[in-house]
């Protein structure tokens, strides 16, 4: 898969448009911000790059951390994703298998690339990842360690099998948040518990309501009423 160097300036101009619908570039430009979020999850170490085989003389769109291979937007699809575009057609598979190989600078890499499909099917682009195998380690560590004033910052995530289990630990988890707060009142506590799980967006989920009123042991109806006055707080104007 695109190794991400070299280039392809051999091609032909006339080889190297394809015709676009407006469709297929909205779709593109929808993966942009995964361009940004993987490389903030990964770190700097790490290039993500969007393609548009619109036109392969100019097919990056968007790039993150592109100093690790000296690109910018507007560079061209590299000589091994035009190799290796045919066997992902021919085959319909829509991501590469991990690879190795090494920057302009000689520099390790571990790279994946995957396939951008439209609606008819057709790879109209590549979301590449390089991941910078020759930065010293302890840089490379940083990325994925909280930096000290984040630390207090971290919230637990319910990472649960089925959607009773969600709702269960989320309230919970709320209970003891609240329970462990001095500034609310015990007479207060259950309708706070209901606002914070209704800022949690806890209440998307069906049957949650009932789910939490069976917890805190009140009636649905009060959930609701706490709900209805939340709802009520947030849309009065700020004076």
């Amino acid at each position: 898969m695109p190794a991400e160097t070299g280039t392809a300036r051999s091609l032909k101009k006339s080889a190297t448009k394809r015709v676009f619908s407006q469709q297929d570039r909205q779709l593109l430009a929808g993966y942009a911000g995964m361009v940004d979020g993987l490389a903030d999850m990964f770190g700097k170490h790490c290039e993500v790059v969007l393609h548009s085989l619109e036109d392969l003389e100019c097919s990056v769109v968007k790039i993150a951390n592109g100093f690790n291979t000296g690109r910018t937007q507007g560079a061209p699809i590299t000589d091994l994703a035009l190799r290796l575009l045919p066997e992902l057609e021919q085959q319909g598979v829509d991501h590469s298998p991990a690879y190795f190989t090494q920057s302009r600078q000689g520099s390790p890499m571990k790279s994946s690339t995957l396939a951008l499909r439209n609606l008819q099917g057709d790879i109209i682009g590549l979301l590449c990842i390089n991941l910078h195998l020759g930065a010293p380690f302890h840089e490379f560590m940083a990325d994925f360690l909280p930096k000290v004033p984040e630390l207090t910052e971290v919230s637990p995530e319910n990472f649960s099998n089925n959607v009773e289990e969600l709702v269960t630990l989320t309230v919970e988890r709320t209970i003891e948040e609240i329970n462990a707060d001095p500034d609310v009142a015990n007479n207060a506590k259950n309708k706070q518990i209901v606002t914070t799980l209704y800022e949690k967006g806890i209440f998307d989920i069906k049957d949650a309501i009932a789910m939490v009123s069976d917890k805190l042991n009140i009636s649905k109806h009060t959930v609701y009423l706490y709900i209805r006055q939340k709802k009520r707080d947030d849309e009065e104007p700020i004076a």
